[in-house]
């Protein structure tokens, strides 16, 4: 399973194939006739449009609107944690019902995904709040960690030591797929009572699965470039920089919590 805002978009998919193998164009680019001679001249000696031109989806609309999302992570998140901590649970239920809507939509709405970029921040920063009271210094270390994840995945990214085949989705489909279906077991056996603290999370056991996590999350964050990358080169619209910038915020927050637990469980008693 990956991240559904990539998977879900035609956009961000695979090349379409032409009937003898061949890999046609997107269908973003467009056809036209064949213009006259006069025309031909004027676009020859006219100056290369770029993708931004063309209206087109470039790196630097994707990296200007994941800026600007978590711009408003931090400030939602900042004001949390000062005024209302104890929101962290409303702003827990809001941003995944929001994400769940904004992940399905084929069309982005900026609006709906800025409202999902505040409502994380509510629910972070609360979240946040409180384990920095029981733990000093966690915050720090998580965001730390998932900078530092981020990093690592785009150097290996971009260094081609990581390739996304059609093997390596099917292994993380099925793992993402388990870990998603071992957390709703968890979260009910807490929930209900029959088990107290982290659930199945306890001790060494919970460690190990907090990393297995950690590595999920980086494999679906490589994918999140993969499919990026796919994007562009394919010429996808300029609007679904928004729908990148939310899929990149959506596997970081995950990538995010999953750092603050496993530090909580190792400072825990």
């Amino acid at each position: 399973m990956s991240n559904p805002v990539f998977s879900n978009s035609a956009v961000f998919g695979q090349p379409r194939q032409g009937r003898a193998g061949v890999q046609q164009r997107a269908p973003y680019a467009g056809s036209a006739a064949t213009p006259a001679a006069g025309t031909l001249e004027q676009m020859y000696g006219a100056p290369t449009a770029t993708p931004r031109d063309t209206g087109r989806l470039t790196y630097d609309d994707v990296i200007m609107k994941t800026a600007g999302l978590f711009a408003i992570l931090l400030v939602t998140g900042g004001l949390t944690w000062v005024l209302a901590p104890e929101l962290f649970f409303v702003g827990m239920i809001v941003g995944l019902g929001l994400g769940l809507v904004n992940a399905f939509k084929k069309q982005p709405s900026p609006p709906l995904i800025m409202a999902y970029a505040a409502a994380q921040g509510v629910f972070l920063g609360g979240l946040t709040h409180l384990f920095e009271g029981m733990w000093p210094g966690i915050a720090m270390q998580a965001v730390l960690a998932t900078v530092a994840t981020f990093a690592a995945c785009l150097v290996l990214f971009r260094s081609g030591k990581v390739r996304v085949t059609p093997k390596f989705q099917r292994w993380l489909m099925i793992s993402v797929g388990g870990y998603l279906v071992f957390s709703l077991v968890n979260l009910v056996l807490v929930w209900t009572g029959t088990m107290g603290g982290w659930g199945l999370r306890e001790g060494p056991f919970g460690i190990i699965i907090g990393l297995v996590a950690v590595g999920l999350a980086s494999a679906v964050l490589i994918m999140d470039f993969d499919s990026i990358k796919r994007g562009v080169e394919q010429g996808a619209p300029a609007k679904m920089a928004w729908s990148a910038a939310f899929g990149l915020m959506v596997t970081l927050v995950w990538l995010y919590v999953e750092f603050l637990r496993i530090f909580a469980i190792l400072r825990g008693d």
